[in-house]
Protein backbone atom coordinates (compact mmCIF):
# COMPACT_ATOMS: atom_id res chain seq x y z
CA UNK A 1 0.00 0.00 0.00
CA UNK A 2 0.88 3.64 -0.56
CA UNK A 3 1.12 5.76 2.78
CA UNK A 4 2.83 8.94 3.59
CA UNK A 5 4.32 9.31 6.61
CA UNK A 6 6.20 12.64 8.47
CA UNK A 7 9.11 11.61 10.74
CA UNK A 8 9.87 15.69 11.89
CA UNK A 9 8.32 18.79 11.53
CA UNK A 10 10.50 22.62 11.37
CA UNK A 11 10.24 24.26 14.25
CA UNK A 12 10.94 27.72 12.96
CA UNK A 13 9.00 26.94 8.99
CA UNK A 14 6.34 25.06 7.86
CA UNK A 15 8.80 22.21 6.59
CA UNK A 16 8.59 18.92 7.40
CA UNK A 17 10.73 15.84 6.45
CA UNK A 18 8.56 12.66 5.47
CA UNK A 19 8.92 8.99 4.04
CA UNK A 20 6.71 7.88 0.96
CA UNK A 21 6.33 4.32 1.59
CA UNK A 22 5.40 2.04 -1.56
CA UNK A 23 5.62 -1.49 -2.76
CA UNK A 24 8.67 -0.74 -4.27
CA UNK A 25 10.28 0.75 -1.19
CA UNK A 26 10.46 4.08 0.64
CA UNK A 27 11.26 7.54 -0.47
CA UNK A 28 12.79 10.27 1.86
CA UNK A 29 11.26 13.78 1.57
CA UNK A 30 11.52 16.43 0.68
CA UNK A 31 12.72 14.65 -2.27
CA UNK A 32 13.50 16.06 -6.30
CA UNK A 33 12.94 13.77 -9.20
CA UNK A 34 14.93 14.17 -12.28
CA UNK A 35 12.77 14.23 -15.62
CA UNK A 36 12.88 11.38 -17.91
CA UNK A 37 10.15 12.76 -20.18
CA UNK A 38 10.72 9.87 -23.19
CA UNK A 39 11.64 6.92 -21.07
CA UNK A 40 15.38 8.25 -20.17
CA UNK A 41 16.71 10.81 -18.09
CA UNK A 42 18.95 12.43 -21.20
CA UNK A 43 21.96 11.31 -21.38
CA UNK A 44 21.93 9.33 -18.26
CA UNK A 45 21.90 5.21 -17.80
CA UNK A 46 19.55 4.04 -15.31
CA UNK A 47 22.41 2.95 -13.06
CA UNK A 48 23.83 6.47 -13.02
CA UNK A 49 20.77 8.25 -11.76
CA UNK A 50 20.31 5.19 -8.85
CA UNK A 51 23.81 5.34 -8.05
CA UNK A 52 23.67 8.88 -7.41
CA UNK A 53 20.95 8.49 -4.36
CA UNK A 54 17.43 9.01 -6.78
CA UNK A 55 14.88 6.65 -5.91
CA UNK A 56 12.18 7.81 -8.17
CA UNK A 57 12.20 9.56 -11.31
CA UNK A 58 9.27 11.62 -13.58
CA UNK A 59 8.05 10.19 -16.93
CA UNK A 60 5.57 11.61 -19.06
CA UNK A 61 2.26 10.18 -20.16
CA UNK A 62 2.02 13.35 -22.91
CA UNK A 63 5.46 11.86 -24.97
CA UNK A 64 4.89 8.13 -24.18
CA UNK A 65 1.60 8.19 -25.37
CA UNK A 66 2.67 9.45 -28.97
CA UNK A 67 5.99 7.36 -29.34
CA UNK A 68 6.02 4.86 -28.71
CA UNK A 69 2.47 4.39 -27.83
CA UNK A 70 1.20 2.54 -24.17
CA UNK A 71 0.32 -0.89 -26.31
CA UNK A 72 4.66 -1.40 -26.83
CA UNK A 73 5.72 -0.29 -22.98
CA UNK A 74 2.64 -2.28 -21.76
CA UNK A 75 4.24 -5.56 -23.46
CA UNK A 76 7.48 -4.56 -22.60
CA UNK A 77 6.00 -5.32 -19.02
CA UNK A 78 5.74 -1.80 -18.12
CA UNK A 79 7.91 1.47 -18.58
CA UNK A 80 9.96 -0.11 -15.56
CA UNK A 81 11.20 -3.06 -17.09
CA UNK A 82 11.25 -0.74 -21.15
CA UNK A 83 13.77 1.67 -19.56
CA UNK A 84 15.62 -0.78 -17.18
CA UNK A 85 14.43 1.56 -13.95
CA UNK A 86 14.29 -0.12 -10.56
CA UNK A 87 13.02 2.45 -8.14
CA UNK A 88 9.70 4.28 -8.87
CA UNK A 89 7.94 6.42 -11.78
CA UNK A 90 5.98 9.62 -10.93
CA UNK A 91 3.87 10.01 -14.54
CA UNK A 92 2.21 13.48 -15.34
CA UNK A 93 -0.97 13.82 -16.63
CA UNK A 94 -0.09 15.31 -20.18
CA UNK A 95 -1.56 18.53 -19.87
CA UNK A 96 1.21 20.86 -19.83
CA UNK A 97 2.93 18.86 -22.68
CA UNK A 98 -0.19 19.33 -24.84
CA UNK A 99 -0.96 23.23 -23.78
CA UNK A 100 3.02 23.67 -24.43
CA UNK A 101 3.93 21.71 -27.41
CA UNK A 102 0.60 20.60 -29.80
CA UNK A 103 -0.04 21.85 -32.94
CA UNK A 104 -3.20 23.43 -32.39
CA UNK A 105 -5.41 22.77 -29.67
CA UNK A 106 -8.67 23.25 -28.07
CA UNK A 107 -9.99 22.29 -24.55
CA UNK A 108 -13.35 20.92 -24.33
CA UNK A 109 -15.51 19.73 -21.76
CA UNK A 110 -14.66 16.05 -22.40
CA UNK A 111 -11.10 16.38 -22.78
CA UNK A 112 -8.48 18.11 -24.74
CA UNK A 113 -8.21 18.10 -28.55
CA UNK A 114 -5.18 18.42 -29.94
CA UNK A 115 -2.86 17.66 -32.71
CA UNK A 116 0.38 16.23 -32.10
CA UNK A 117 3.69 17.65 -32.57
CA UNK A 118 5.16 15.12 -34.23
CA UNK A 119 3.04 13.84 -36.77
CA UNK A 120 0.31 16.19 -37.09
CA UNK A 121 -2.22 13.21 -35.54
CA UNK A 122 -5.28 14.62 -33.70
CA UNK A 123 -6.00 13.46 -30.09
CA UNK A 124 -8.57 13.73 -27.82
CA UNK A 125 -6.87 13.16 -24.62
CA UNK A 126 -9.63 13.02 -21.10
CA UNK A 127 -9.18 12.36 -18.14
CA UNK A 128 -9.70 8.92 -18.34
CA UNK A 129 -7.21 8.19 -21.50
CA UNK A 130 -4.76 10.01 -19.05
CA UNK A 131 -4.96 7.57 -16.54
CA UNK A 132 -5.59 4.17 -18.83
CA UNK A 133 -2.55 5.41 -20.50
CA UNK A 134 -0.70 5.94 -17.02
CA UNK A 135 -2.12 2.51 -15.76
CA UNK A 136 -0.53 0.67 -19.36
CA UNK A 137 2.36 2.19 -18.03
CA UNK A 138 2.54 1.12 -14.76
CA UNK A 139 3.58 4.21 -13.16
CA UNK A 140 3.85 4.32 -9.36
CA UNK A 141 2.63 7.94 -9.03
CA UNK A 142 -0.45 8.66 -11.31
CA UNK A 143 -1.47 12.42 -11.97
CA UNK A 144 -4.99 13.64 -12.99
CA UNK A 145 -5.50 15.90 -16.40
CA UNK A 146 -5.86 19.29 -15.50
CA UNK A 147 -5.83 22.21 -17.40
CA UNK A 148 -2.49 24.73 -18.24
CA UNK A 149 -3.80 28.22 -17.34
CA UNK A 150 -1.16 30.64 -18.76
CA UNK A 151 -0.12 34.12 -17.48
CA UNK A 152 -1.53 36.43 -17.11
CA UNK A 153 -4.95 35.52 -17.62
CA UNK A 154 -8.54 37.17 -17.20
CA UNK A 155 -10.12 36.31 -13.88
CA UNK A 156 -12.55 34.40 -15.78
CA UNK A 157 -10.42 32.29 -17.95
CA UNK A 158 -9.26 31.46 -14.97
CA UNK A 159 -12.14 30.76 -13.10
CA UNK A 160 -13.74 28.37 -15.66
CA UNK A 161 -10.58 26.46 -16.19
CA UNK A 162 -10.09 25.88 -12.48
CA UNK A 163 -13.73 24.61 -12.18
CA UNK A 164 -13.55 22.18 -15.20
CA UNK A 165 -10.16 21.03 -13.66
CA UNK A 166 -11.94 20.16 -10.77
CA UNK A 167 -14.57 18.43 -12.89
CA UNK A 168 -11.91 16.39 -14.28
CA UNK A 169 -10.81 15.62 -10.78
CA UNK A 170 -13.75 14.16 -9.93
CA UNK A 171 -14.44 12.22 -13.12
CA UNK A 172 -10.98 10.82 -12.75
CA UNK A 173 -11.54 9.19 -8.90
CA UNK A 174 -14.45 7.79 -10.63
CA UNK A 175 -12.23 6.55 -13.15
CA UNK A 176 -9.89 5.67 -10.74
CA UNK A 177 -12.17 3.71 -8.87
CA UNK A 178 -13.34 0.97 -11.07
CA UNK A 179 -9.32 -0.12 -11.81
CA UNK A 180 -6.60 -2.30 -10.14
CA UNK A 181 -4.51 -0.12 -8.49
CA UNK A 182 -3.53 -1.50 -5.85
CA UNK A 183 -0.17 -0.26 -4.52
CA UNK A 184 -0.39 2.82 -7.12
CA UNK A 185 -1.21 6.72 -6.03
CA UNK A 186 -3.32 9.06 -7.40
CA UNK A 187 -2.48 12.84 -7.00
CA UNK A 188 -4.99 15.69 -7.55
CA UNK A 189 -3.95 18.81 -9.02
CA UNK A 190 -4.13 22.19 -7.67
CA UNK A 191 -4.96 25.50 -9.94
CA UNK A 192 -6.71 28.85 -9.61
CA UNK A 193 -3.88 31.03 -11.23
CA UNK A 194 -2.55 34.19 -9.56
CA UNK A 195 -5.80 34.71 -7.70
CA UNK A 196 -5.81 34.58 -4.20
CA UNK A 197 -9.36 33.51 -3.87
CA UNK A 198 -9.70 30.95 -6.86
CA UNK A 199 -6.24 29.24 -5.63
CA UNK A 200 -7.62 28.75 -2.00
CA UNK A 201 -10.98 27.22 -3.82
CA UNK A 202 -8.95 24.94 -5.71
CA UNK A 203 -6.87 23.70 -2.81
CA UNK A 204 -9.90 23.59 -0.53
CA UNK A 205 -12.03 21.63 -3.35
CA UNK A 206 -9.13 19.06 -4.40
CA UNK A 207 -7.58 18.60 -0.91
CA UNK A 208 -11.08 17.62 0.13
CA UNK A 209 -10.94 14.36 -2.23
CA UNK A 210 -9.44 11.43 -1.91
CA UNK A 211 -6.95 11.28 -3.51
CA UNK A 212 -3.62 10.29 -2.13
CA UNK A 213 -1.67 13.16 -2.58
CA UNK A 214 -2.00 16.98 -4.20
CA UNK A 215 0.12 18.91 -6.88
CA UNK A 216 0.16 22.47 -7.00
CA UNK A 217 -0.05 23.13 -10.32
CA UNK A 218 -0.04 26.44 -12.85
CA UNK A 219 2.85 27.81 -11.00
CA UNK A 220 6.96 28.40 -13.13
CA UNK A 221 4.84 29.93 -16.03
CA UNK A 222 6.51 33.61 -15.80
CA UNK A 223 4.90 34.50 -12.71
CA UNK A 224 7.32 36.62 -9.94
CA UNK A 225 8.76 34.29 -7.47
CA UNK A 226 7.38 35.87 -4.52
CA UNK A 227 3.81 35.67 -6.50
CA UNK A 228 4.65 32.38 -6.54
CA UNK A 229 5.92 31.76 -2.99
CA UNK A 230 2.15 33.59 -2.14
CA UNK A 231 0.48 31.27 -4.52
CA UNK A 232 2.47 28.31 -2.67
CA UNK A 233 1.81 29.59 1.12
CA UNK A 234 -2.43 30.08 0.20
CA UNK A 235 -2.39 26.42 -1.78
CA UNK A 236 -0.84 24.60 1.12
CA UNK A 237 -2.66 26.38 3.54
CA UNK A 238 -5.68 24.77 2.68
CA UNK A 239 -4.40 21.23 2.64
CA UNK A 240 -4.65 18.24 4.56
CA UNK A 241 -1.64 17.41 6.72
CA UNK A 242 -1.47 13.76 6.41
CA UNK A 243 -1.24 13.89 2.27
CA UNK A 244 2.61 14.73 0.20
CA UNK A 245 2.27 17.99 -1.30
CA UNK A 246 4.08 18.23 -5.06
CA UNK A 247 4.96 21.10 -6.55
CA UNK A 248 5.19 20.81 -10.18
CA UNK A 249 7.88 21.83 -12.22
CA UNK A 250 10.08 24.00 -9.98
CA UNK A 251 12.95 24.68 -9.88
CA UNK A 252 16.04 26.03 -8.88
CA UNK A 253 18.13 25.07 -5.61
CA UNK A 254 16.57 28.49 -4.08
CA UNK A 255 13.08 28.05 -5.40
CA UNK A 256 13.18 24.02 -3.57
CA UNK A 257 13.97 25.35 -0.43
CA UNK A 258 11.73 28.22 -0.35
CA UNK A 259 8.87 26.15 -1.43
CA UNK A 260 10.10 23.24 1.36
CA UNK A 261 9.85 25.77 3.73
CA UNK A 262 6.10 26.42 3.05
CA UNK A 263 5.40 22.65 3.62
CA UNK A 264 6.15 21.31 -0.20
CA UNK A 265 7.70 17.92 -0.04
CA UNK A 266 8.50 16.84 -3.95
CA UNK A 267 9.89 18.36 -6.48
CA UNK A 268 10.83 17.62 -10.12
CA UNK A 269 11.80 19.80 -12.57
CA UNK A 270 14.17 19.67 -15.97
CA UNK A 271 16.85 22.31 -14.77
CA UNK A 272 19.56 20.33 -13.70
CA UNK A 273 19.67 17.99 -16.80
CA UNK A 274 18.68 20.81 -19.41
CA UNK A 275 20.98 23.07 -18.59
CA UNK A 276 23.74 20.96 -18.44
CA UNK A 277 23.44 20.33 -22.05
CA UNK A 278 23.36 23.83 -22.46
CA UNK A 279 26.81 24.14 -20.70
CA UNK A 280 25.06 25.87 -17.49
CA UNK A 281 26.62 24.16 -14.38
CA UNK A 282 25.55 24.23 -10.37
CA UNK A 283 28.54 24.28 -8.60
CA UNK A 284 28.67 25.04 -4.21
CA UNK A 285 30.18 28.25 -5.60
CA UNK A 286 27.26 29.49 -7.93
CA UNK A 287 26.38 28.41 -11.61
CA UNK A 288 29.28 28.44 -14.09
CA UNK A 289 28.87 28.35 -17.89
CA UNK A 290 31.30 26.32 -19.34
CA UNK A 291 32.03 27.43 -22.80
CA UNK A 292 33.94 31.10 -20.91
CA UNK A 293 36.54 31.49 -22.92
CA UNK A 294 38.94 31.67 -19.51
CA UNK A 295 38.02 27.78 -18.75
CA UNK A 296 40.49 26.83 -21.79
CA UNK A 297 43.51 26.05 -19.62
CA UNK A 298 41.73 25.77 -16.27
CA UNK A 299 42.79 22.78 -15.08
CA UNK A 300 40.98 22.53 -11.79
CA UNK A 301 37.41 20.52 -11.97
CA UNK A 302 33.99 21.73 -12.13
CA UNK A 303 33.59 22.15 -8.41
CA UNK A 304 36.91 22.18 -5.70
CA UNK A 305 33.96 20.70 -3.23
CA UNK A 306 32.48 18.16 -5.17
CA UNK A 307 32.99 14.30 -5.45
CA UNK A 308 31.19 13.42 -8.23
CA UNK A 309 32.54 11.25 -10.97
CA UNK A 310 32.87 14.09 -13.30
CA UNK A 311 34.92 16.43 -10.51
CA UNK A 312 37.04 13.59 -9.62
CA UNK A 313 38.48 12.74 -13.35
CA UNK A 314 38.01 15.82 -15.80
CA UNK A 315 39.00 19.31 -15.78
CA UNK A 316 37.12 22.32 -16.97
CA UNK A 317 39.81 23.01 -19.62
CA UNK A 318 38.87 19.70 -20.92
CA UNK A 319 34.70 19.60 -20.42
CA UNK A 320 35.18 23.20 -22.27
CA UNK A 321 36.65 21.65 -25.28
CA UNK A 322 34.05 18.27 -25.44
CA UNK A 323 31.52 20.98 -25.24
CA UNK A 324 33.03 22.85 -27.96
CA UNK A 325 33.89 20.25 -30.33
CA UNK A 326 30.16 18.99 -29.68
CA UNK A 327 31.20 15.80 -28.25
CA UNK A 328 28.68 13.62 -26.94
CA UNK A 329 30.41 12.74 -23.65
CA UNK A 330 30.08 15.99 -22.23
CA UNK A 331 26.55 15.56 -21.97
CA UNK A 332 26.47 13.02 -20.24
CA UNK A 333 29.60 13.96 -18.13
CA UNK A 334 27.63 17.74 -17.64
CA UNK A 335 24.27 16.01 -16.24
CA UNK A 336 25.96 13.72 -13.75
CA UNK A 337 27.64 16.35 -12.06
CA UNK A 338 24.42 18.75 -12.08
CA UNK A 339 22.16 15.66 -10.65
CA UNK A 340 24.73 14.89 -8.47
CA UNK A 341 24.87 18.75 -7.37
CA UNK A 342 21.03 18.91 -6.64
CA UNK A 343 20.70 15.39 -4.87
CA UNK A 344 23.43 17.06 -2.06
CA UNK A 345 21.20 19.98 -1.85
CA UNK A 346 18.44 18.09 -1.46
CA UNK A 347 19.96 15.88 1.28
CA UNK A 348 21.27 19.48 2.76
CA UNK A 349 17.37 20.82 2.73
CA UNK A 350 16.58 17.42 5.04
CA UNK A 351 19.70 17.66 7.42
CA UNK A 352 19.04 21.52 8.21
CA UNK A 353 15.38 20.50 8.56
CA UNK A 354 15.98 18.28 11.09
CA UNK A 355 18.71 20.53 12.85
CA UNK A 356 16.04 23.88 12.51
CA UNK A 357 18.70 25.33 10.05
CA UNK A 358 17.03 25.90 6.96
CA UNK A 359 16.91 29.52 7.18
CA UNK A 360 20.67 29.84 7.34
CA UNK A 361 20.99 27.74 3.95
CA UNK A 362 17.88 29.61 2.50
CA UNK A 363 20.18 32.27 2.85
CA UNK A 364 23.06 30.66 1.68
CA UNK A 365 21.09 29.64 -1.25
CA UNK A 366 20.01 33.45 -2.12
CA UNK A 367 23.63 34.80 -1.87
CA UNK A 368 23.92 31.57 -4.81
CA UNK A 369 21.28 32.15 -6.77
CA UNK A 370 19.12 34.64 -6.38
CA UNK A 371 20.20 36.89 -9.45
CA UNK A 372 19.40 33.51 -11.24
CA UNK A 373 16.83 33.58 -14.38
CA UNK A 374 15.00 30.10 -14.56
CA UNK A 375 13.89 30.10 -18.23
CA UNK A 376 10.04 29.49 -18.76
CA UNK A 377 9.60 25.92 -19.21
CA UNK A 378 8.75 24.83 -22.84
CA UNK A 379 7.48 21.38 -21.69
CA UNK A 380 10.65 19.64 -23.80
CA UNK A 381 13.57 17.78 -22.09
Amino acid sequence: MFRFRIIKRDAKSLARFGLLITPRGAVETPVFMPVGTQGTVKAMLPEMVSGLGYKIILGNTYHLLLRPGPEIIEKAGGLHAFMNWRGLILTDSGGFQVYSLAKLRKILEDGILFQSHIDGNQYLLTPELSLEVQLRLCSDILMVLDTCIPYPSDREEVKALTQLTHRWAERSLEFWQCQKTEGRAIFGIIQGGMWEDLRGESAKSIGSLPFDGVAIGGLSVGEPCEIRNRMVEISVSHLPEEKPRYLMGIGTPLDIVDAVMRGVDLFDCVLPTRNARRGTIFTSQGLLSIKQAALKEDFSPLDPYCSCYTCRNYTRAYLRHLFMSKELLVYTLLTLHNLSYYGKIIKTIRNSLTKGTLQELRDHLATLYSKYNQEEEDGSE
